[in-house]
């Protein structure tokens, strides 16, 4: 495995996802501090974009991975792969669209949008939008144009940014002179719909920077290659319903389950405190992003599952890094969201631990995926998310935010046992488990010394210095790992 190839995409890669997360992130701290968490305005962002993710699942249908699997196959043309993957995934999202706009009025009803159809309208349009997009970044992803896929991801993120400061922030002084803004900026609950109508903006204009990869696009359509690749992603699509069912299922649940305006409160608070905790989702997505063609470009070769196995290892070392920095530094990163949320900052340690439960789960998912057993993951996941839902349906309606919170850990923590010891049959990986708990322990060490440390030490800043000092001490040992590779 090249890790030096590895790191040097992450860093590219991660560009786009940490930063633009990042910058999302800030604009979030925006409206956690303009939206009153009483109000439950924060709740309704956290519901419809739960509700985007899942649909986007379904009209991508693991199109993304089916992509990358074909187009490293002897024997396919990586562009005919590329234009089959295009109008099919084109395809059923013009259907999809069709579909909600003709049933508008009941399905809003439906969602608890009846008040607000044009809510909807504008996330089917930008599900439809994000899904045909998904493919196109795939392409980028495997072209290995990491530039142009962080220009394209940028742009969104800064264009995003502008409207939402102009909204929030110019806007409002406005009102005054125009009226029929403040009126309209109050009905869309306090700014909430403008978001939306921002999100689809930015989404659609992001399509003109594909237009170079689209003229060049073969017309010929190859139905026996969209046969052979909807055989191979029929079970991903499950897998990937399933799997974010497991991240979205408690935001879509809770309101459903704990009924009227305390619902939306409640999901506005877990919702906010989940950002604190976005740097774990934020890693995994980045090194997912350059590990998943990395691993399909080495299918079959000797030496990858020695790719494999590194690249767990390195994997949960340095998520484990970024829990202790997250727990060693909440005194100020609560500062960050507003007060009113403040009450759901408990759950910060076990969304971090999901997150980390969900990555490696990633990582041991190739053994299914290589195999050609795709349906594994759908098992799998399936079964997570069950015990997932059960845990929602039981507790939210007593404990609220904190069931969907170990929901999200025991649903991960089930995927991640039970793919490991399955894979270790169907395509056994000798990962370096000795490393791996290891680092695993010293950061449980360092978590319970810090917390014993607060009860001593009673001054925020002290603490933090404290947990400065350990989170020097695991990099130390990070780095002599390291040192010693080499």
């Amino acid at each position: 495995m090249n890790l030096k190839s590895l790191a040097k995409d992450t860093a590219i890669y991660g560009l786009s996802s940490i930063v633009g997360k990042f910058l999302n992130y800030l604009l979030s701290i925006l409206y956690l501090q303009i939206i009153p968490a009483e109000s439950g305005g924060y709740g309704i962002v956290t519901n419809l974009y739960a509700w985007t993710a899942l649909l986007l699942a379904f009209l991508t249908f693991g199109m993304e991975t089916t992509f990358f699997r074909f187009s490293g196959k002897e024997g396919e043309n990586p562009e005919n792969v590329f234009s089959t993957s295009l109008k099919m995934v084109g395809a059923v999202a013009l259907v999809f669209l069709a579909a909600v706009f003709c049933f508008l009025k009941p399905i809003s009803a439906a969602m608890g949008y009846a008040l607000h159809p044009e809510y909807i309208g504008c996330f089917a349009i930008i599900t439809a939008f994000d899904a045909f997009q998904a493919v196109m970044f795939a392409r980028l992803r495997q072209q290995k144009r990491a530039v142009k896929f962080v220009t394209l991801k940028l742009s969104f993120i800064v264009a995003s940014i502008l409207l939402n400061l102009f909204v929030f922030l110019v806007l409002p002084g406005m009102f005054d002179k125009f009226p029929v803004l403040g009126r309209e900026f109050v009905r869309c609950d306090y700014g909430v719909g403008f978001i939306f109508f921002i999100n689809l903006i930015c989404t659609v204009c992001v399509t003109f920077g594909f237009i170079p990869e689209l003229k060049s696009l073969e017309f010929r359509f190859d139905r026996a290659l969209c046969r052979r690749m909807l055989k191979y992603t029929w079970p991903i699509l499950l897998l990937s319903v399933v799997g974010i069912l497991n991240q979205v299922a408690d935001k879509i649940l809770l309101p459903k389950l704990m009924p009227g305006q305390e619902g939306m409160v409640q999901l506005g608070i877990y919702g906010g405190c989940v950002k604190v905790a976005m740097i774990m989702s934020m890693l995994v997505q980045a090194f997912r992003y350059a590990y998943e063609p990395i691993v399909f470009g080495e299918a079959g070769k000797r030496d990858n599952d020695r790719t494999l196995a590194e690249g767990m290892k390195w994997f949960v070392i340095f998520s484990l890094l970024a829990f202790l920095a997250v727990m060693f530094y909440l005194p100020i990163l609560k500062h960050l969201i507003g007060r009113g949320y403040w009450s759901g900052l408990g759950v910060v340690p076990v969304v971090m631990m999901a997150e980390l439960f969900m990555g490696i789960y990633f990582n041991l998912s190739f053994w299914y995926k290589l195999t050609d057993q795709t349906w594994w993951g759908a098992i799998i996941n399936a079964i997570a998310v069950t015990v997932m839902i059960g845990i929602n349906v039981l507790f939210v309606p007593k404990y609220g935010y904190w069931a969907c919170a170990w929901g999200g850990f025991a649903g991960y923590g089930l995927a991640m046992l039970i793919s490991y010891f399955i894979g270790q049959r169907k395509y056994p990986i000798r990962y370096d488990l000795r490393t791996i708990f290891t680092f695993a322990v010293i950061a449980a060490a360092y978590w319970f010394i810090y917390n014993e440390a607060g009860r001593l030490i009673r001054s925020e800043w002290l603490l933090m210095g404290f947990g400065t000092l350990l989170l020097l001490s695991y990099g130390y040992l990070v780095l002599r790992m390291i040192k010693h590779k080499l």
